[in-house]
């Protein structure tokens, strides 16, 4: 009789069965955070997404994103200081003013962001403006990992 064979496999879960868990661990929170970004990236490039009329049932973040302007305006436009997604009926009926007038406001808020902003003429350039830093960040980490010699 031959003696059974020992996968890789089977040998890391005998002797290292800590690492294997840990491993498995990172793996599925990787996995987690692959389908998160998948399934943010085809809503948001989805156009009936963006510039939706503003209604009470959204949060000021999601007017920021769809609006495509920093949260900080849209808070900026509140009356009070709201909890994490609260939506605009509640910060609203918290604050005593109408649902219309807040409506106005965070409307006049964009308005008054998005007015001095130039566009570039491409979405190619709006993206490698956003990314520029990151590409700098990478190519630097890079230069440390694998030095010239």
């Amino acid at each position: 009789m031959s003696a059974p064979r020992v996968t890789a496999l089977r040998y890391l879960w005998t002797h290292h069965r800590w690492g294997m868990i840990g491993f498995g661990a990172a793996l599925m929170l990787a996995l987690l955070f692959a389908v998160r970004l998948t399934v943010f990236t085809i809503y948001w490039a989805d156009p009936a997404h963006r510039n939706q009329p503003i209604a009470g049932w959204m949060t000021p973040g999601y007017i920021a994103r769809s609006y495509d302007v920093d949260a900080a305006v849209i808070r900026a436009a509140l009356p009070i200081t709201a909890p994490a997604r609260s939506t605009l009926a509640e910060i609203a009926e918290r604050s005593s003013i109408p649902l219309p007038v807040l409506l106005t406001h965070i409307e006049d808020a964009i308005r008054a962001a998005a007015a001095p902003l130039p566009r570039r003429s491409s979405p190619w350039c709006r993206a490698m403006a956003c990314c520029w830093w990151r590409l700098a960040l990478f190519s630097r980490v890079l230069r440390c990992l694998f030095p010239a010699r």
